[in-house]
C-alpha cells in the first residue's frame, strides 16, 4: 500500500470514530428526551386527575365553550 492509501484509510477511520462518538451522543440525548417526555406525560396525567377531583369536589362543571366574563 502506498502512503496515499494509508492516508485515505486513516481519514476514513478518523471520520468513523467521530461518527460513532456523535451517534453515541445523539443516543444519549434521545434517551434523556424520552425520559423527560415520560415524566411530563405522568405530570400532565396527575394534573388532569387533580383538576377533575377539584371540579367534582367543588360541584362546578368545566365548560370549554363558555365565554369569559369580559365578553
Amino acid at each position: 500500500m502506498t502512503s496515499v492509501d494509508d492516508e485515505k484509510i486513516i481519514n476514513i477511520e478518523t471520520k468513523l470514530a467521530h461518527q460513532e462518538h456523535l451517534l453515541s451522543a445523539l443516543d444519549d440525548a434521545l434517551s434523556n428526551q424520552q425520559a423527560q417526555i415520560a415524566e411530563l406525560e405522568h405530570l400532565c396525567q396527575s394534573l388532569v386527575e387533580r383538576i377533575r377531583a377539584l371540579s367534582e369536589a367543588g360541584g362546578e362543571e368545566i365548560n370549554d365553550d363558555e365565554r369569559p366574563p369580559h365578553y
